[in-house]
């Protein structure tokens, strides 16, 4: 039983900038749904996730791990070991951690101090904005250009004495646009050295085919990291698992900070395991691909505005923040869980993940049952 003392002055055990966070607001779930709105079929596609699941080569090295539970993990050593190979670099170049959010975390803490700050995007992923807020450091954003993607021109000309971090996301959540190699190169001009780069791409997987897409690999800078995640196209999101690569003195920094046992030995070895399925992989882009076209060629018969996506979502566009909810909140009474912006900083768009073929039908069907007040949004 907690035994509260009151007192006529607040007790600050929690630091302001904490204090004023908000939590993570999660998707809600099928089963909820499902409950609230008494339907029998509810698909989910809200959170980016791959509709087809994991590998079964990861689901198997899972299964393989399960008696040694008992065993510390090695901080995801073997992982690291082979990304180094994979990407030809070294091991002190490749850090593991779970999911790329975490690895993200730990860049915040290792590397920002009370007076400096970070700068983004106003429309991007909520996570670096979290991280950076619970440091209590200052966190600046610029808004996103016309077409919704990153202004780096804008970004490169914020730059000041306080910016210690940019944060890029290639491609972006929740817009689904990338910049390209010549933007990056002409944008990389104007960063100083003593200005750390993140390049965030959790969805590398569906736009590195992308000839105009620059893959970070390509740019070993001093003071770049890289982002990328086994969430997204490996279908891991649940078991947490990630990693980045960068100069050997930033990842040694990274791992005086990061938790040492992480990631998890079944993390690691699914991890291990779908770098070796590339079956899959190619199954869930060649899925992705199909999808996007099928639901973009429906979401334009509807005359609903969205911005052409290099990732694994479409990002809808509406006049206003309450034709944005109306159209998320018909769509949940339809069985379809999508995900509004507001949070994100785009508080007129509703981002739909591709699905299954079989999703994909569901939606659009759903959208084609859209009622009038939707409808006439579109014409506003």
């Amino acid at each position: 039983m907690w035994c509260y003392i009151e007192t006529n002055k607040p007790m600050p055990l929690v630091p302001p900038y904490i204090s004023s966070l908000e939590p993570y607001r999660m998707a809600r779930s099928v089963d909820e749904i499902r409950k609230l709105y008494g339907l029998k079929k509810v698909v989910k596609l809200a959170s980016n996730e791959n509709p087809i699941g994991a590998s079964p080569l990861a689901v198997a090295a899972i299964a393989n791990s399960l008696d040694h539970l008992n065993l510390y993990p090695t901080g995801g050593l073997r992982l690291r070991e082979i990304l180094a190979q994979q990407f030809g670099t070294k091991v002190q170049n490749v850090i593991a951690g779970n999911g790329s959010e975490s690895i993200l975390a730990n860049i915040v803490r290792t590397f920002l101090a009370d007076d400096d700050e970070v700068l983004t995007a106003s429309g991007t992923f909520i996570g670096m904005r979290t991280v950076a807020q619970s440091r209590g450091v200052l966190y600046r954003t610029i808004p996103l250009t016309d077409k919704h993607a990153f202004d780096l021109p804008a970004l490169a000309a914020a730059i000041n004495e306080r910016t210690k971090i940019v944060y890029l996301a290639n491609p972006n959540n929740p817009t689904g646009t990338i910049f390209t190699r010549r933007e990056f190169d002409e944008f990389y001009r104007h960063v100083p050295e003593r200005v750390l780069i993140i390049l965030d791409e959790a969805y590398f997987d569906y736009a590195h085919d992308n000839p105009n897409y620059p893959d970070s690999m390509h740019y070993r800078y001093d003071n770049v990291i890289t982002l990328r995640t086994f969430s997204k196209a490996y279908g891991l999101a649940a078991v947490r698992i990630g990693y980045a690569f960068a100069h050997e003195d930033l990842i040694g920094n990274l791992l005086k900070v990061k938790l040492p046992f992480e990631p998890s030995a079944l993390a690691e070895a699914a991890a291990i395991a779908a770098l070796e399925d590339r079956e899959f992989l190619h199954r869930t882009l060649e899925l992705n691909a199909r999808g996007m076209r099928f639901v973009t060629g429906a979401l334009t018969d509807l005359g609903i505005d969205f911005v052409p996506s290099e990732g694994n979502f479409i990002m809808t566009l509406w006049p206003d923040e309450k034709a944005a909810e109306n159209f998320a909140e018909n769509l949940l009474k339809c069985g379809v869980i999508v995900r509004c912006l507001d949070s994100f900083g785009v508080p007129n768009g509703v981002r739909i993940g591709i699905g299954s073929v079989e999703d994909n039908e569901f939606l659009v069907s759903a959208l084609d049952r859209l009622p009038e007040s939707c409808k006439l949004a579109l014409c506003s």
